[in-house]
């Protein structure tokens, strides 16, 4: 996609961090941008301060856990703008601990979030993105999460490495339609999803006493997050993939070293089986 003015856009976890620079990016560019998030003052701020630029925004209010909460947010989206072009499903919540200890109750709300919001962000646009038959593009925030798989991370490693393998499925699906597809695979950004428990919705329980190791990885994690990349930055590189229909979108070139060893031990594996002999 190459042309982005007057085209609209729909962004989860759009009142603040990385949705939000995204939100600001699409506007930036003349688009129309439907905000939805669960934080109704932030949501309520973010869309107030785009309007003082001049945007044209708009907010509705959504749990990306509750399929029918997309579908009425897509419903609003189609009222307001009629089409759609961008869909980013980029809604995400951190959550983890020893695998052993994280609860049913947790798993569930992270995988609500950050896996299932991603497929009921993709079913309610889908049949409109292909109904029109114009120039789109789906992006998934993903993380580098979903391409390594570090210790104590489980839930959000489970879902983000599901984020990029749908992802993945859905480009060879729509492949030779108007239609591209990315996946963000961020690492260290300035947001604050290690505080995505203060908005964690009611029937996923309470979130658990955290045990004292645990705090402590979780502090070094904050720390990282405050000194990460700026959002701002983020969405500069998702613009320039959605102009050339990247696929996977990665911001963080010194981590390529980690991933280079995933692949050593995999292609490793492969060769012990060419040699396996009974």
């Amino acid at each position: 996609m190459q042309d982005f003015a007057g085209r609209g856009a729909f962004v989860t976890g759009g009142a603040s961090g990385i949705g939000l620079a995204l939100g600001r990016a699409f506007a930036a560019s003349g688009m129309k941008v439907m905000l939805a998030d669960l934080d109704e003052d932030r949501l309520d701020r973010a869309v107030r301060r785009l309007h003082q630029t001049g945007a044209a925004v708009e907010g509705v209010l959504c749990d990306v856990s509750d399929r029918a909460a997309v579908m009425a947010a897509a419903e609003k989206t189609f009222a307001a703008f009629g089409k759609v072009h961008v869909v980013c499903n980029n809604a995400g919540v951190g959550g983890g601990g020893p695998i052993h200890e994280v609860r049913p109750t947790d798993w569930e709300w992270v995988i609500g979030v950050d896996l299932m919001g991603v497929i009921h962000g993709l079913q309610a646009f889908l049949p409109h993105l292909k109904a029109h038959g114009e120039p789109a593009h789906i992006v998934n925030t993903g993380s580098m999460a979903g391409m390594l798989s570090p210790p104590g991370m489980a839930p959000y490693n489970v879902s983000k490495h599901a984020v990029v393998t749908l992802s993945e499925t859905l480009a060879a699906e729509l492949a030779g339609t108007s239609i591209r597809v990315s996946v963000l695979c961020p690492g260290w950004v300035k947001t604050r999803i290690h505080e995505s428990a203060r908005h964690r919705p009611a029937r996923f329980g309470p979130p658990r006493e955290t045990p004292l190791g645990v705090i402590d990885r979780a502090a070094q994690i904050a720390e990282q997050l405050r000194a990460g990349m700026s959002p701002d930055e983020v969405a500069a590189r998702v613009m320039a993939a959605i102009r050339d229909g990247d696929l996977h979108i990665f911001t963080h070139a010194e981590m390529r070293p980690a991933l280079e060893e995933r692949f050593r031990r995999i292609l490793a594996a492969y060769d012990k089986a060419a040699a396996f002999k009974r």
